[in-house]
């Protein structure tokens, strides 16, 4: 196993790792609206976070040495459903490849975000 780390997305918030590369594939940890520069969430609303997101997700995609195109599966949460139609406008523009995905509602995020999207990809 290979831990991937990088400055570009948010430094973990517990006893985890940003991603792990393992048998081929990147395993990359729920990423929230963090922003890396100043540590705090992005926006209030869901564009904002959702885009910040997306950013992370690249910088960790990045980092582990693969790409949007290689990621073969993706998990989203949303604290409301009723943003989905705005989320998925978002997430579209990223993953074009369109890989396997869940999406489900929970009751609350960490730091009360209104999404959090992990991935695993190809390297």
């Amino acid at each position: 196993m290979k831990v991937i780390s990088t400055n570009n997305a948010p430094a973990a918030i517990g006893p985890y790792s940003q991603g792990i590369i393992s048998g081929g594939l990147f395993f990359a940890s729920g990423q929230i609206a963090i922003n890396p520069a100043t540590g705090e969430i992005e926006g209030e609303d869901i564009v904002s976070q959702t885009t910040q997101v997306m950013k992370n997700i690249g910088a960790l995609l990045e980092a582990a040495g693969t790409d949007y195109t290689r990621v073969v599966k993706t998990s989203c949460f949303l604290a409301n459903m009723e943003d989905f139609a705005t989320f998925n406008e978002i997430y579209a523009s990223y993953f074009t490849g369109k890989p396997a995905r869940s999406c489900v509602a929970v009751k609350t995020l960490p730091k009360n975000v209104l999404c959090e999207v992990e991935v695993i990809a190809e390297v």
